[in-house]
């Protein structure tokens, strides 16, 4: 295909500047003098009602910042396309903080290109940066298994069948960590719930996570929740097979205002900020950031009409302990749902526990594999 024909995208052009000479990187020199440029990059598009619009609200906001402005490429899959993405901010918009959104970009992606670019900090979603990653590479994430707990216990309330369900994408301990979250709290409800959990294999496919929605009711589900990129199909899947339906990611309740209970949301702002405001200042930014509802990295979607005020004010008050810190998801004695021992009696890993970022097991009353 010729290069006048190929569909714009920042690595595409970077390319065809390669083929035909052209000053590719001249582009930096047009943006605002001493301006911070922010590259931020999305494994699906913008308005997804889910992951990616998260960290796309958070960008919106950067641009609002005055020293600060931000490029961004939204479908950029989990390939080396990501680096071709990087480099392309690099060397058309003069970025020097690039944050490849989605969990797949970091390994091998991110940290080649962080070796290759020493000057340039590279900030990830989700993944696990240790001492032995480049020292211009750093992750961060939310205690989002704060939010799915909450989900959890005002789901309990909301249940009639004392079945629920999820629909997971893959089996990462993040996934397994919400999971496990949200049943747990419904358990601290009603120990006799129980919750069944479909994964579909990828972060997004419309027509499997339909399929798992729908089975889940089937088996009589009635409170479902997700952790897909774009809740949005099981979100009105739910809906329209009249369960009720705790959102992921952003509030989804315009997409089924009588169905919707509460949700866990993210908000990437302040890390974001954190990260900018440090670059600024002449420093780098922290290499591993984590936090929850107390850092406001994590909230909670306004309660829905069928949250019943008993359910309101269970979920409001472990909330208001989770604020304070220190409250424990996941303490012994627990179980997996094959029997083995996880905690013992008078044992737990809070939030910041390392053993969270490994987890590969699913808590007893969990009805499904990893």
């Amino acid at each position: 295909m010729p290069v006048a024909d190929l569909p714009f995208t920042r690595r595409r052009l970077l390319g065809a500047g390669a083929v035909l000479g052209l000053g590719v990187a001249t582009g930096s020199r047009a943006r605002a003098a001493g301006a911070l440029t922010v590259g931020v990059i999305y494994v699906g598009p913008k308005d997804d009602y889910g992951y990616n619009q998260a960290h796309a609200q958070a960008a919106k906001a950067l641009k609002g910042l005055p020293g600060v402005e931000v490029t961004e490429e939204e479908r950029v899959p989990e390939t080396n396309a990501v680096e071709k993405t990087m480099e392309s901010m690099i060397n058309l918009d003069g970025a020097t903080l690039l944050l490849p959104t989605s969990f797949g970009y970091y390994s091998p992606y991110l940290l080649a290109e962080a070796k290759k670019n020493p000057k340039i900090q590279f900030r990830h979603c989700g993944g696990l940066w240790t001492e032995k990653d480049p020292k211009n590479a750093g992750s961060y994430f939310g205690y989002i298994a704060q939010g799915q707990y909450l989900n959890g216990i005002v789901a309990a309330h909301a249940s009639k069948s004392k079945k629920i369900g999820f629909v997971a994408a893959k089996p990462i301990p993040q996934v397994l960590n919400n999971v496990n979250a949200f049943l747990l709290g419904a358990q601290s409800v009603d120990p006799a719930i129980t919750c069944q959990v479909i994964f579909t294999g990828e972060w997004s496919l419309a027509v499997k996570e339909a399929e798992a929605t729908n089975a889940l009711i089937d088996g009589g589900a009635d409170v479902i929740t997700c952790h897909v990129d774009s809740p949005k199909v099981v979100v009105e899947t739910a809906a329209r097979r009249g369960a009720f339906v705790c959102g992921y990611h952003v509030d989804q309740s315009p997409l089924a205002p009588q169905k919707y209970l509460t949700g866990a949301e993210w908000n990437w702002l302040p890390i974001y900020k954190g990260f900018i405001e440090a670059m600024q200042a002449g420093k780098s930014p922290e290499n591993f950031v984590r936090g929850g509802l107390a850092d406001g990295y994590v909230k909670m979607s306004p309660y829905g009409p069928g949250v019943s005020d008993a359910a309101r004010k269970n979920a409001d008050a472990v909330k208001a302990e989770m604020l304070k810190g220190g409250y424990t998801i996941i303490k012994g004695p627990l179980k997996d749902n094959a029997g083995k021992e996880v905690l013992p009696a008078g044992k737990a890993y809070p939030e910041k526990a390392a053993e969270l970022e490994s987890t590969n097991y699913l808590v007893a009353g969990v009805k499904g594999s990893v």
